[in-house]
C-alpha cells in the first residue's frame, strides 16, 4: 500500500511538472548552516547531511497542539515514503532552549519517529538560528501557572540534497502533501 501510494505521488507530480505543493526559494537559496548540540550526543552540522534532503521544524516539546502535529505528519510521511525515507533527515529545532535540554528533545522525538534529530543550545545560539530562518517567538504566561507557553512561526523547511533551501511548507499540511515534495526533492 505504502509503494502504490509513493508512486501515484511520483506519477502525479511528473504529470504536474513535478510541482511542490509547498511555497518555493526562487531561486533556492543555501541554508543557513546549524551547528549546535544535538539529541545524539554529537555535535550537529546541517552541512553534514548533505546528500539527504532535510525537513527542519522549529517548536518546542512544552507545545500543547502544532508541534505534536507537525512531528506526527512528519513521522507518517517517512511511513508513505517507504524505503525512500532512509534519504530523508527531520530536524527539530527548538525555540525553548531553556527547557528543551538535548536529552529531553530525544526522549521526545522518539515518541515520533526516533530517526529525528533535536537541535538545542544557549539562548543566545538558538536566537542566532532563529534570526537566520525568519522565525518569530513571544513568549506568553499561563495564568494561574508559574509556566509559560510560546507563540512560534510553524513552517517546514526543506533543504534538498546540496543543501539548498527548495521550499517552506505552512502548518496544517497533511502527511501526504509533504511526502509529496520530500518525493520530487528526493528525485532531484
Amino acid at each position: 500500500m505504502k509503494t502504490l501510494l509513493l508512486s501515484l505521488l511520483l506519477c502525479c507530480s511528473l504529470a504536474h511538472g513535478q510541482a511542490l505543493k509547498s511555497g518555493v526559494f526562487d531561486p533556492p537559496r543555501a541554508a543557513p548552516e546549524i551547528a549546535l548540540p544535538a539529541s545524539t550526543s554529537k555535535p550537529f552540522k546541517l552541512s553534514s547531511l548533505r546528500g539527504k534532503v532535510v525537513v527542519l521544524e522549529f517548536g518546542y516539546t512544552q507545545c500543547p497542539y502544532v508541534c505534536p502535529v507537525s512531528l506526527a505528519s512528519l513521522a507518517q510521511a517517512r511511513t508513505l515514503l517507504g524505503a525512500a525515507a532512509a534519504d530523508v533527515q527531520v530536524v527539530f529545532v527548538t525555540v525553548d532552549p531553556e527547557r528543551d535540554t538535548t536529552s529531553h528533545l530525544r526522549s521526545y522525538l522518539a515518541k515520533f519517529d526516533p530517526s529525528f534529530i533535536g537541535i538545542g543550545g544557549t539562548p543566545e545560539q538558538i536566537q542566532g538560528v532563529l534570526k537566520d530562518y525568519g522565525i518569530s517567538v513571544s513568549k506568553q504566561p499561563v495564568e494561574g501557572k508559574a509556566g509559560y507557553q510560546l507563540g512560534h512561526s510553524s513552517y517546514l523547511y526543506f533543504v534538498d540534497r546540496r543543501g539548498m533551501l527548495r521550499a517552506l511548507m505552512p502548518f496544517g499540511r497533511p502527511a501526504a502533501d509533504i511526502a509529496h515534495d520530500l518525493a520530487i526533492l528526493l528525485k532531484k
